[in-house]
């Protein structure tokens, strides 16, 4: 390897300087805003869709399970699609770790971010979503996830620090709040008779637990992510 390629990666993966204090607070700001907002959080969540089926697919293929394929839809719903035993734990992590997963993954990178490795986690993630590509069976999803990571790709290698670093906090916010309200909204449709087949209902039937319990469950898991992450995205706005 040469110097020009050992530098090119220390660029790459090595650590950025931290970014000023308004950063974390302006990004969580505008994060927050967009998860409560109506027309612009319907088109973001598709990304929440995304992370949520690729949960699915990753704890499938852990606990044993034959992934055969991702489906993602212009309504943000989606679907991934495993074979195995239809019950038992395995399939019970399969279906617990789909709402979780969007403020799993803000945890992850959360603790990139306050480790100052912004362009490591714009590459990572970009990798991440073409290993999503390779299960993705429709067009409209190869859609979806090709333009993300072509996004992210393009500002990892194109733009400064500084945007960098705007971009990836924004991101990051964005999928430690947006942890919550898929699940709000799950539970007001549960509470009016509608989405029986949820992840929740699943899991009720599969373990005998009421389904409310398991939307508690992700909550918590949710909020615990947000706090600890959050507590790290703002350490640059804290520091004296």
């Amino acid at each position: 390897m040469t110097f020009a390629d050992t530098a090119g990666l220390t660029g790459l993966f090595g650590a950025q300087p931290n970014p000023t204090a308004v950063v974390p607070l302006v990004t969580g700001g505008l994060a927050l805003v967009l998860v409560l907002s109506s027309a612009p959080w319907r088109l973001a969540r598709n990304i929440v869709t995304i992370v949520h089926e690729a949960g699915h697919a990753l704890v499938a293929v852990l606990v044993g399970r034959r992934l055969q394929g991702i489906q993602l839809h212009s309504d943000t719903s989606g679907v991934t699609l495993s074979r195995g035993k239809p019950t038992g734990p395995g399939m019970a992590m399969t279906a617990l770790c789909g709402y979780p997963a969007p403020a799993v993954l803000g945890l992850g990178f959360a603790s990139l971010v306050a480790a100052n490795r912004v362009t490591a986690l714009l590459v990572i993630a970009a990798l991440l979503l073409l290993g999503v590509l390779v299960m993705v069976r429709n067009a409209y999803g190869v859609l979806s996830v090709v333009l993300t990571a072509a996004g992210l790709a393009l500002v990892a290698l194109v733009a400064g620090p500084e945007v960098q670093a705007w971009f990836v906090y924004l991101i990051t916010w964005f999928l430690l709040f947006s942890g919550i309200r898929p699940l709000i909204e799950l539970q007001s449709k549960r509470r009016r008779g509608f989405a029986r087949d949820s992840d929740a209902d699943q899991l009720a039937r599969l373990t005998g637990l009421p389904a409310a319990l398991w939307v508690l469950i992700m909550v918590v898991i949710g909020l615990s992510c947000l706090v600890v992450g959050g507590a790290w995205l703002l350490e640059p706005a804290l520091q004296p």
